[in-house]
């Protein structure tokens, strides 16, 4: 019997896939295969795919270590986007070719906003319970 679907997350095969095209996309981009400038200059991280349910779609979220050049290191990803989707087909035995998006990872970012904003004194004193 299934249950309603709508309320829970991904899939165990939706999030093993992804965690599988990410795991290939590292491994291709650590070892060089793209034969790619921006890429060889700047290393990085996949930070986490997410899978569409149909696994037909890949939203790759990257971030360049030490955060340098992102946006040319997000055109270099999707110049060679091509090769990417042909290179993962290939290694994980997939049906069909998942189109991958990339985009960058912004949850660093936020998250270090975050931290400088309970770290400013005003913000202190109020998290302290100084009412009035």
């Amino acid at each position: 019997m299934r249950h309603n679907d709508q309320n829970q997350g991904p899939s165990v095969r939706v999030l093993r896939v992804g965690e599988q095209v990410r795991h290939v996309l590292s491994e291709i981009l650590q070892r060089g295969d793209v034969h790619d400038e921006v890429l060889a200059k700047h290393p990085v991280s996949i930070t986490e795919v997410r899978m569409s349910p149909d696994l037909r779609h890949a939203t790759v979220f990257v971030k360049p270590l030490l955060g340098k050049d992102e946006d040319a290191v997000i055109k270099a990803l999707r110049t060679n986007t091509a090769y990417l989707q042909r290179e993962v087909a290939h290694r994980i035995r997939m049906k069909y070719a998942a189109k991958l998006k990339f985009l960058p990872d912004e949850s660093f970012d936020e998250a270090s906003h975050i931290d400088k904003l309970l770290r400013d004194p005003k913000v202190a004193r109020d998290l302290e319970g100084g009412e009035g």
